[in-house]
């Protein structure tokens, strides 16, 4: 019983702020369009409902320059700068968006 308590409290210190991912993902629009769809006159994939820790993995990346071509040349200035809790916050937003059936 004390386990779970102790990982419920954890889950809350670390859960992800849907709110402040949705404001960031404000400037990921212009590419990805507001439902997460993206658009293929940016060739920007859709990302609504993605697994949450493959979009963390590709912003670091990014971020990261190791993952640099000519389509994520694009994000690298609005990745560069965000924060561990940043990525999180936004990972998680666009993760909670509901794909496209």
């Amino acid at each position: 019983m004390k386990f779970l308590l102790l990982l419920t409290f954890a889950f809350c210190l670390f859960s992800a702020d849907l709110e402040k991912g949705a404001k960031l993902y404000k400037k990921c629009t212009a590419c990805h369009g507001n439902d997460g769809y993206g658009k293929k006159s940016q060739k920007a994939p859709m990302i609504a409902g993605q697994f949450e820790w493959y979009l963390k993995e590709q912003i670091y990346a990014i971020k990261n320059e190791k993952r640099l071509n000519n389509n994520t040349k694009k994000m690298y200035p609005y990745v560069k700068n965000l924060s561990d809790e940043d990525i999180e916050n936004l990972s998680a937003y666009i993760a909670s968006m509901p794909k496209r059936k």
